[in-house]
């Protein structure tokens, strides 16, 4: 197999992700939140960071960047660059990157901040987004709009239904017990949010997740999908209704 990813926990809840090419031998790290587990994971496996992409500027997804960059080229928004750690490369949504082997594009993803950006790898079928579109959420609004959240959403769920989604963070099991408040009855919610429960049991990772599983599930991409409205008793356009469900998910 000529690339890898690896799931790394960092922190309390937070995920950093490696993607190691074999045959070049590069290895990129998403996000950095933690040095010392990506050490650790990084060191079981003989490899050396050569990449750092970064998603979004807040702390617990850049705190750990320092001592991993070494000679490791760190990719970043250019939008953002005047509050992320120092950029080797600045980026805008659209433009192509060469990483580990791969090419990447980069997708405009405010919402969460208003600078954040995914990672999209068509060759991997992998789109790694922090704290954008999440495993049966997303994140909360703190700079961006419910508009720009959507259009986000919109985005992300035109790609290929069987992409891998790497996100930010194992708030899986209280995403799924508010999104059954909304969808009590939506059988693939109700298997998703079983299994996650058995999942977070045996100590294991929900992450990473299919974009085919989150349009079934998550109700921030369900918000302009008929059963979703029936269900919910919402009404409006598909912004609003996302504003409404992001504030009732703040309140639970």
């Amino acid at each position: 197999m000529p690339h890898e990813i690896v799931t790394v926990p960092c922190l309390a809840d937070n995920y950093a992700f490696l993607i190691h090419d074999s045959a070049t031998g590069g290895t990129a790290l998403v996000d950095a939140p933690e040095a010392a587990p990506i050490e650790a994971a990084l060191g079981a496996r003989g490899w050396t960071v050569t990449d750092i992409l970064i998603t979004h500027h807040h702390d617990d997804h850049v705190q750990g960047l320092g001592p991993l960059r070494g000679g490791a080229r760190v990719v970043g928004a250019a939008a953002d660059a005047h509050r992320l750690p120092p950029l080797d490369l600045e980026v805008a949504p659209g433009d192509p990157l060469n990483v580990a082997g791969e090419v990447a594009t980069v997708i405009d993803t405010p919402g969460h901040t208003v600078g954040h950006v995914a990672f999209h790898f068509p060759g991997l079928g992998a789109v790694f987004t922090g704290d954008g579109l999440m495993a049966l959420g997303c994140g909360r609004l703190f700079e961006g709009t419910a508009a720009q959240m959507w259009d986000t959403m919109r985005r992300l769920r035109a790609l290929p239904h069987d992409t891998v989604v790497y996100s930010g963070h194992e708030y899986t099991a209280a995403n799924a017990a508010f999104a059954l408040t909304l969808e009590p009855d939506n059988p693939d919610l109700i298997s998703r949010a079983s299994a996650t429960d058995a999942a977070r049991a045996a100590g294991q990772p929900t992450v990473p997740s299919t974009l085919g599983e989150e349009l079934r599930t998550n109700p921030y991409l369900r918000v302009d999908d008929p059963a979703f409205l029936s269900a919910t008793g919402l009404t409006g356009a598909p912004a609003d209704v996302l504003a409404e469900v992001r504030r009732r998910k703040d309140a639970f």
